[in-house]
């Protein structure tokens, strides 16, 4: 479905983030509170903002807001597909969108360690699926779903969230899904946000970007179409 926009947040979200950035604190979490109202949570990625839990797995806290000083990120071209996972490609059926609910609670799964989707997040997402801003992007083998990720598609930009598997290099098949999903008339101008860079991430081709060039880049990257399966 085409993406509705929701009414606009009651929080000024996106104050702090003048001068490409340069007024916020030297650190990546810049702001606590406000709501995961969709208006809000949208405003917040268009200013290159995203929510999560300061403490994971603590009751009833306020929400943080963070803008990594370093973003992960991922240019379509610099996605690193290894021979061993080319071929684990060809193991898989990738789906989009037919599973939101399982791929984000697959993701929120409290055995995983470092877990810090909650319920409130994910109960966000989910309106946000339904409005048609965020989308999954799964693998799936002998009618199982084996992995996935989740984020938010606003314009050309793709805001990751999380990503899972059930059977080996599952997840990473997901992601190459996803690129070649974006690979369109667009992909020079397209970018994949993954907030931080992990050994994991970083071997699939993930770089780190300062975060007054992310904010600087971000207004263009909202302007470019969306790829066709969400328009």
């Amino acid at each position: 479905m085409s993406p509705v926009e929701p009414p606009p947040s009651r929080w000024n979200i996106g104050e702090g983030l003048a001068d490409g950035g340069r007024a916020l604190p030297d650190d990546d979490l810049v702001a606590v509170g406000a709501d995961l109202e969709p208006g809000t949570v949208l405003t917040a990625y268009r200013h290159g903002l995203f929510p999560m839990p300061v403490e994971p797995g603590r009751r009833r806290q306020p929400m943080g807001w963070w803008s990594p000083v370093e973003r992960g990120v991922l240019p379509l071209d610099g996605l690193v597909v290894s021979r061993s996972l080319r071929r684990a490609c060809r193991d898989f059926e990738i789906r989009v969108d037919s599973a939101f609910e399982d791929v984000i609670a697959a993701c929120a799964d409290p055995r995983r360690p470092h877990g810090w989707i909650d319920s409130a997040i994910r109960e966000a997402y989910c309106r946000l699926h339904d409005l048609g801003w965020a989308h999954s992007v799964e693998a799936w083998r002998d009618g199982r779903l084996a992995g996935g990720l989740y984020g938010l598609a606003i314009g050309g930009l793709f805001a990751g969230e999380s990503m899972f598997h059930r059977e080996r290099d599952a997840s990473k098949v997901a992601l190459v899904g996803l690129v070649d999903l974006l690979r369109d008339e667009h992909a020079a101008e397209r970018l994949v946000d993954v907030q931080w860079v992990t050994p994991h991430l970083a071997s699939l081709g993930v770089r780190e970007l300062d975060r007054d060039d992310y904010l600087d880049r971000l207004p263009a990257l909202l302007d470019v179409p969306l790829p066709a399966p969400w328009r």
